[in-house]
């Protein structure tokens, strides 16, 4: 991952401090994002506008160097991303001169040509800054699901301020928010616009339609080849369970040779490397080491205490931007396990976040009461992604400059397995028999992966690393909070008042990183059962009593595995 800053339409006038004062200030505070792209920085600036870029060098490494200039050096473009499809896009672009290796550039020929059209045909996770250097025109974009972060504000003198993360701005805009997944932004627009509204929104859309699993594992499949597009060494984070089970298992089947070349040449680094992470004792971890082995992988397990956990939870909140309970219990392993990935020289790691979203792989789906609940909440999940497990993934990675890609989100394959009928992926059969949850996706991949592993239960992040790990938390919440704190917590945070002492903690470590209402805001509230929506607590009379984001919260389903 990467990180852009840019200040747009700066006044000329002296209240602004001038040009060459904001561009002092840009590059000073996009030096707080530098974890996110350790390897070179890049800025460029007119009269009006300053665009700012820190590198991690994925693809294109001798020559993607940024802001990406146009063959004309009219326009010029911050971009942190990857575009899956580049070579394709480019296949359809024979007049115009690229000048580098990078996948992105494609993005400026294409916005040129096309104006905003094109960000419908782009596969890939991206989040941009365009700017035309001469009419001063600009344009904003951001990828559908929002794999890849991006906010915006306005300082005291109008000027607009984009980042890839909030800390670069909070201090210099009052007012800031999450720029929109799915949206784009272009001068004399009032606000983003919505260019993402496929057709499978709809449960209408679906009903009906068949799936084979087999076309479900061809597209999976060449989903994964698409994303080891890759010029460094790259592993695959291998927890144990389903999904990241099955991106291993892709990933090393087609590791042999070059995305780049279209499979002609032999891979820079054919050997994939695998990482897990638990406390001793984990149960994702021995999961974990039987897939390993049945693929092959040079497999990395690290253990880390309860005590490393909790002191690092001031630095993973500063990283996440986040006081979602959920988010901080998953992303404070993630984020140890980050520092050792980068420590080997990995830059580049495959995830399964996405496929529960999906398929409906959390526990709290067995009570869907029927396929168009199922869908929408479905739906629901992979239109928030962005505030939960992509940034979770993306942020818990970037911290040590490491790009999280993930398969199961690429547009060809999410268009695929969100276009067939809800019924097919719920937990009862077509007779009402209870099945496990992911069913079609386990039976896509039967043979690819241990069988114990293919139908283990779901077990989320936060509890597979280890049971305790929750408990702990808990229990360290209880001797920084006291009682009299909580019960006043309404009046300290009227925004999302925090309901438990971990909640608590984690929303006063947060304040203390970034106060005001625009970074609170920027968090999303309200109850949950084992990582669901607030709606789907109506579900089942057992959840409004017992919502956590837990997996443990689902009474009934998974009680044998605690």
């Amino acid at each position: 991952m990467c990180s852009i800053l840019a200040v747009l339409e700066i006044p000329t006038g002296a209240e602004s401090g001038g040009i060459a004062t904001v561009r002092a200030r840009a590059i000073e505070l996009s030096r707080r994002m530098r974890h996110r792209g350790p390897d070179w920085s890049g800025v460029f600036h007119d009269e009006c506008n300053v665009l700012v870029h820190e590198r991690l060098a994925i693809v294109g490494i001798e020559s993607g160097a940024q802001p990406l200039r146009s063959a004309d050096g009219r326009h010029l473009l911050a971009v942190n991303g990857e575009i899956y499809n580049h070579r394709d896009l480019e296949l359809g672009l024979p007049d115009y001169k690229l000048l580098t290796d990078s996948d992105c550039e494609v993005i400026l020929p294409l916005w040129i040509s096309q104006g905003l059209d094109f960000l419908g045909s782009l596969n890939g996770i991206f989040a941009f800054v365009g700017l035309d250097s001469e009419t001063g025109d600009w344009i904003i974009g951001r990828d559908s699901i929002g794999v890849v972060p991006l906010y915006y504000g306005r300082d005291e003198h109008g000027a607009l301020w984009v980042a890839s993360e909030m800390k670069a701005i909070a201090d210099t805009c009052s007012e800031f928010e999450e720029f929109p997944p799915g949206h784009v932004w272009t001068r004399g627009m009032d606000k983003p616009q919505l260019y993402f509204e496929p057709a499978w929104h709809a449960y209408e859309a679906v009903e009906g339609k068949p799936c084979d699993p087999a076309d479900l594992n061809a597209s999976l499949e060449a989903a994964v080849e698409r994303q080891l597009m890759c010029d460094v060494p790259y592993g695959v984070l291998l927890s144990g369970g389903l999904d990241s089970s099955i991106v291993a298992a892709c990933a090393v089947k087609h590791a042999k040779t070059r995305v780049e070349s279209g499979g002609k040449d032999e891979a820079w680094w054919p050997r994939v490397h695998s990482f897990a992470i638990g406390l001793e004792g984990a149960p994702d971890l021995e999961a974990a080491v039987k897939v390993a082995d049945m693929l092959g992988t040079v497999h990395h397990t690290m253990h880390f205490t309860v005590q490393e956990g909790i002191d690092a939870l001031r630095e993973v909140i500063w990283h996440l931007e986040t006081y979602d309970v959920t988010s901080i219990r998953a992303s404070t392993p993630m984020y140890l396990l980050a520092r050792k990935i980068k420590a080997m020289g990995i830059k580049m790691v495959l995830s399964g976040e996405g496929a529960d979203e999906i398929f409906g792989g959390y526990l709290y789906f067995h009570k869907a009461p029927g396929a168009h609940a199922f869908h929408d909440e479905t739906v629901a999940k992979l239109d928030a992604l962005h505030m939960y497990d992509c940034l979770r993934a993306n942020k818990s990675m970037a911290a040590w400059g490491v790009e999280a890609r993930v398969p199961f989100l690429d547009a060809e394959f999410l268009d695929m397995a969100m276009s067939f009928d809800p019924k097919l992926k719920m937990c009862v059969d077509a007779d009402g028999k209870p099945r496990m949850e992911k069913h079609i996706l386990r039976e896509a991949f039967v043979g690819t992966i241990p069988k114990e592993i293919l139908w283990r239960q779901k077990e989320q992040f936060s509890d597979g690393v280890g049971y305790s790990w929750i408990d702990s938390l808990r229990e360290y919440a209880e001797t920084k909070v006291s009682d009299e704190k909580l019960e006043r917590a309404a009046w300290r945070f009227p925004h999302n008042t925090p309901a438990t002492k971990e909640a608590y903690l984690f929303r006063e470590i947060f304040e203390g990183h970034y106060p005001g209402p625009s970074a609170a805001a920027c968090v999303p509230g309200g109850k949950s059962v084992a990582c669901s929506t607030p709606a789907a607590i109506a579900w089942d009379a057992s959840f409004e009593a017992s919502a956590d984001p837990s997996g443990r919260a689902v009474a009934g389903v998974h009680d044998d595995a605690y």
